[in-house]
């Protein structure tokens, strides 16, 4: 569940630096690194499964908002430390992480705190056996990998500009914490700078783009992360209603958020005045937006993930479903050719998805919600800077006009977005 607290408590990963003792060419923040290790959880994953091994994707997305709610509370004590901590004094590891968890007791749903702490005390599992289990750490050493390879990415940034003896045992750490995950396909493609590492190079463009950029802001947020805060918040809409979603309704929901702003990569971002400029230049943006992924990002994706992708990226913001071809019989479809399969795509209602289409043959998305969690963020992004201070007219209008969009207790796929908003005032 969504509440404020829950929204201002993951909005401080914008704030918390990374390597913040060495000389750093760019910003170097724990909300893009979240952001960036999800997508190099993805890309991995992909190809696990290719081979024919199952990912457990939902406790994945889990795992990635858990390790960046505990990332939040320790941010003070550098990973070097945390790690020798918890090898040479578990005892008193295993009471850090009780106060880890007392620190979100009051901020998580139940339902939630139960899952984190469940998370938090069996991270470490040993080799499972039951074939649900062995998918979960399969799992979690994708996790793992894509999180030594985000370091180890952001360490190529910052090396080019540090001095050999301030990174040598750095550069050795990670060279070692690296080398279990090496029987990894996706991996070791990456390592060795093929396909996924050239789409990556793409995706790493978000990092560098900073949101609301004609206007100062504390603090900035990049693209990248602006995308992760979206997918998190998309994540606990996807636990508002009564309804419990499928499996495959929250992966969707997850990864057509992280993904939503893909194609800036690629055009840069457009800032909502200007998209807003005309009356038709919202599509027209987004026609151009879609072909230049079409053009520039699609051959740089493997065939086994490029239809999802695809699906994840067109009409972001609308709740919607495929349906198989043998059902093209229904009017009113959209068909989508793919080198996989063919299907249809159909917008569908809230309702309709609930009561008819809550079901993974049918693929469901509430663009909805993460139209919805895009607005929350970039609310909370204008907000949180106007009450540190730094304000201008563009922050103050922005926020303004993403209330206006909601109605007084109009709901968006069962959350009542003025009623959220109306908590800041």
């Amino acid at each position: 569940m969504l509440t404020k607290e829950l929204a201002l408590k993951l909005f401080e990963a914008f704030s918390i630096e990374r390597w913040n003792d060495l000389i750093r060419p760019c910003e170097m923040i724990e909300m893009d690194k979240a952001a960036e290790r999800m997508v190099l959880a993805y890309i991995i994953g992909k190809y696990e499964e290719n081979a024919g091994n199952e990912i457990d994707w939902n406790w994945m997305i889990y795992a990635s908002f858990f390790d960046l709610l505990k990332k939040i509370a320790l941010c003070d004590i550098k990973s070097p430390v945390q790690r020798m901590i918890k090898n040479e004094y578990p005892a008193e590891y295993k009471k850090l992480e009780k106060w880890v968890l007392s620190q979100y007791k009051d901020i998580l749903d139940k339902d939630l705190f139960t899952q984190f702490k469940e998370y938090i005390e069996h991270k470490d599992m040993a080799c499972p056996t039951e074939p649900e289990t062995k998918a979960r750490e399969r799992s979690s050493r994708v996790m793992r990998a894509a999180h030594k390879y985000s370091a180890m990415r952001e360490f190529e940034m910052i090396k080019v500009v540090n001095e050999p003896f301030r990174i040598r045992n750095i550069e050795k750490q990670l060279n070692e914490d690296i080398e279990s995950f090496l029987d990894l396909r996706g991996l070791q493609l990456l390592l060795t700078k093929q396909r996924p590492y050239e789409f990556l190079m793409i995706i790493e463009q978000l990092r560098f783009q900073t949101r609301w950029n004609q206007t100062p802001r504390v603090p900035k947020t990049s693209v990248l992360g602006h995308s992760y805060y979206v997918a998190a918040m998309t994540l606990m809409l996807s636990r508002q209603d009564d309804v419990e979603f499928c499996k495959n309704r929250l992966y969707n929901n997850f990864f057509s958020a992280l993904f939503h702003d893909l194609p800036e990569a690629v055009t840069r971002d457009i800032i909502s005045p200007v998209k807003q400029a005309t009356h038709e230049l919202p599509s027209i943006v987004k026609n151009i937006e879609d072909e230049i992924v079409r053009k520039e990002l699609l051959p740089l994706m493997e065939s086994f993930y490029s239809d999802e992708m695809m699906y994840f990226t067109s009409d972001e913001f609308e709740n919607r479903i495929v349906l198989p071809q043998l059902e093209f019989d229904v009017p009113g479809k959209k068909e989508c050719n793919s080198s996989k399969y063919a299907y249809s795509l159909e917008h569908v209602t809230f309702e309709d998805m609930n009561a008819k289409f809550n079901d993974e043959r049918y693929c469901p998305v509430d663009g909805k919600l993460v139209r919805c969690a895009d607005h929350i963020a970039a609310f909370i992004e204008a907000d949180s800077s106007i009450k540190y201070g730094i304000t201008s007219v563009h922050l103050r209008d922005g926020r303004d006009n993403i209330c206006k969009i909601y109605a007084e207790k109009s709901s968006v796929n069962g959350f009542v977005p003025s009623a959220f908003f109306a908590l800041f005032d």
